[in-house]
């Protein structure tokens, strides 16, 4: 799946990491890469993205992941704040990537990643209808349920203090949320994502205006120089 590719770091994201894995629970990874800097002044540069669903794996590579952790997107942002014991792969790289993950950090697209994020899980919760709909279906809404929440609840969290909530503290209640909203209180849902726009507007939060790209730009052109053939390297 890599041939000639480096992975710096990787790690189970998703419920597993949460604490909300139930027996059976899919297990997803997700993982930064690094391609051989000169593949990219060929005819064909190399892929940014590295996706499976069996295993569910999304592997992304150094200056893609580099674009979502700066853009705010919670899925990548979270691989640099995991647990230690969700970690399967830890280069000096991917160390470094997570030394600096306050650089990626800034208030604006942490406001707009995760309401923008939670909103859209509020509306395949509405798609769902009145709550009269299979099993199935049911296991569905109760998971979109859950991740609404989850969503607010980090999305706040890491507003109000610059630190992002992996393992949630009280799992049960994000599964007897979902429960709930999946039996048909969707209006518990709605409440609870307009309460969390007010509260967006009432923190006042410690992250800047902007990231530091400078301090992202230094990692991403590191990683490039590591990986230039022995001869090209800087000495």
């Amino acid at each position: 799946m890599l041939a000639g590719m480096h992975l710096l770091l990787s790690g189970i994201v998703g419920s597993v990491a949460y604490g909300l894995a139930r027996p059976g629970s899919d297990v997803d990874r997700i993982g930064v890469f690094a391609a051989p800097t000169v593949a990219f002044h060929g005819l064909h540069p190399p892929r940014e993205s590295v996706v499976t669903t069996d295993p569910d794996v999304t592997l992304h590579e150094a200056a893609k992941y580099a674009r979502l952790g700066l853009s705010g997107n919670p899925t990548a942002t979270e691989l640099m704040w995991l647990p230690d014991d969700c970690y399967e792969t830890r280069t000096e790289f991917g160390e470094r990537l997570i030394a600096i993950r306050s650089a990626f950090l800034s208030a604006p697209r942490v406001r707009d990643a995760y309401l923008g994020y939670a909103s859209r899980q509020f509306r395949k919760l509405e798609s769902r209808g009145d709550g009269s709909f299979s099993a199935d279906t049911r296991r569905r809404t109760a998971k979109h349920a859950r991740h609404l929440a989850r969503l607010v609840h980090q999305g706040r969290l890491l507003y109000a203090t610059g630190v992002l909530e992996i393992r949630l503290a009280d799992p049960e209640w994000f599964r007897a949320f979902g429960e709930r909203v999946a039996g048909g209180e969707l209006d518990e849902a709605r409440a609870l994502l307009a309460e969390a726009e007010l509260d967006f507007d009432r923190i006042r939060t410690p992250l800047p205006d902007r990231p530091d790209e400078a301090a992202v730009e230094r990692w991403l052109l590191d990683v490039r120089a590591a990986h230039l053939p022995p001869e090209l390297r800087p000495r």
